[in-house]
């Protein structure tokens, strides 16, 4: 019995080692994807410059920033030293057509419609991690952003990147892409991302009553952008929490068009984001009426069996709540539920993200993945660090 248990722990390490050589093989029978980074010295574009310096298929061929062209990347961010010699550029839609055939945006709102139009005419792919092409109703987006939409056109033709909701979605403009189409992927914006994993089963299962959700939710100070403030200034943000953008924050349009498109119905969102002394995680806390039938163990179910088969999200056990510094500096999403019986019968699910990872630069390259037609975790890390 013991020669036969080795004998099939062997064949299960063969196996395994077969799979892997298999996986390695066929990431490196493709072409490498020449890949540009607008924006690289922002955080969010830095971080998708890591990625993609350790993507076995993205070959970053240009990175660019308008105020540091000329510069080494890795003299602005040393951690790329030894790993990367590129200098920064300028964004010029013709150089970037010529060196690149897939480009991610990490810029902010309006800058991206200064740009998007000319690279996709170029027969540039674009992962856009603005706001510019998330929402689809253009006066919504003025409204909110306070800036002429100026190419609607495109608004059709973009697909919101949550591979979790619309993985089928990007698969079509994967078979575009593969004709040689440049096609237009929306990132989500990290509030919209952990509030839309922390309801998609409940809503998606019909619980839900009503028509209005609730989140809360916390982010570390790189959530705000590279660009200092007064706000996110070391001796004010530090050993300090405080709520900001309270029923004014601009994720809010894009949380209810999300969460409508899960529903079938109209939903509105009561938002309210805070600012912790925290360098990256976000975590969001969702409030849900559930019908009265609904049980603790039936709750749990629609969440495990929902995400049962995504690669990044994983449910905890029942009332196990999920926290920041289990996911930074990953891809990787934790959600913990409860049910409040007593009040109202309200299912509470919180979510904890990394803003940079899972709500931002990670989420893009997840996306594009998908969109180039290569497997959905090529050069994402499994597991977040320990410590």
């Amino acid at each position: 019995m013991l020669l036969c248990s080795h004998k099939q722990y062997f064949i299960c390490i063969d196996i395994e080692y077969y799979s892997i050589v298999m996986v390695i093989r066929d990431m490196n029978s493709h072409d490498k994807i020449r890949t540009c980074v607008v924006g690289a010295t922002g955080f969010a574009g830095a971080e998708v410059c890591r990625f993609v310096l350790g993507h076995p298929v993205f070959e970053l061929a240009v990175a660019t920033d308008r105020k540091a062209a000329g510069s080494p990347l890795s003299e602005i961010y040393p951690a790329f030293s030894g790993i990367s010699g590129i200098s920064l550029s300028a964004p010029d839609p013709d150089a970037i057509a010529s060196a690149a055939e897939l480009a991610f945006l990490a810029v902010p709102h309006t800058a991206s419609l200064a740009l998007t139009p000319s690279l996709i005419e170029r027969g540039v792919t674009v992962i856009d991690l603005s706001a510019d092409y998330r929402i689809k109703d253009p006066h919504i987006y003025e409204s909110w952003y306070k800036a002429k939409h100026t190419s609607t056109g495109l608004l059709t033709q973009a697909v919101y990147g949550l591979p979790e909701l619309n993985r089928k979605e990007l698969q079509t403009l994967s078979v575009r892409y593969k004709r040689g189409e440049a096609v237009l992927v929306a990132a989500p914006g990290c509030y919209p991302t952990a509030t839309a994993l922390a309801c998609i089963p409940a809503l998606e299962s019909g619980v839900v009553k009503g028509d209005l959700v609730i989140a809360d939710a916390i982010s570390g100070v790189s959530g705000a952008g590279r660009a200092p403030s007064a706000r996110t200034h070391y001796c004010h943000a530090n050993e300090s929490v405080e709520a900001y953008g309270v029923a004014s924050h601009r994720h809010i349009p894009e949380m209810e068009q999300t969460l409508s498109q899960v529903a079938g119905r109209a939903i509105s969102v009561v938002f309210t984001p805070h600012l912790a002394p925290l360098t990256r995680g976000l975590l969001a806390t969702v409030y849900l009426p559930v019908n009265e039938s609904v049980t603790q163990n039936e709750l749990q179910r629609i969440y495990e069996r929902r995400y049962a088969s995504e690669p990044l999200v994983s449910v905890l056990a029942y009332n196990n709540m999920p926290r920041t510094g289990s996911v930074a500096g990953s891809v990787r999403a934790q959600i913990g539920l409860a049910l409040d019986a007593r009040l109202h019968h309200m299912a509470i699910v919180s979510c904890a993200i990394d803003n940079l990872g899972k709500g931002a630069a990670g989420q893009a390259v997840q996306a594009a993945n998908i969109v180039c037609g290569l497997p959905e975790m090529a050069g994402i890390d499994v597991a977040a660090p320990v410590i």
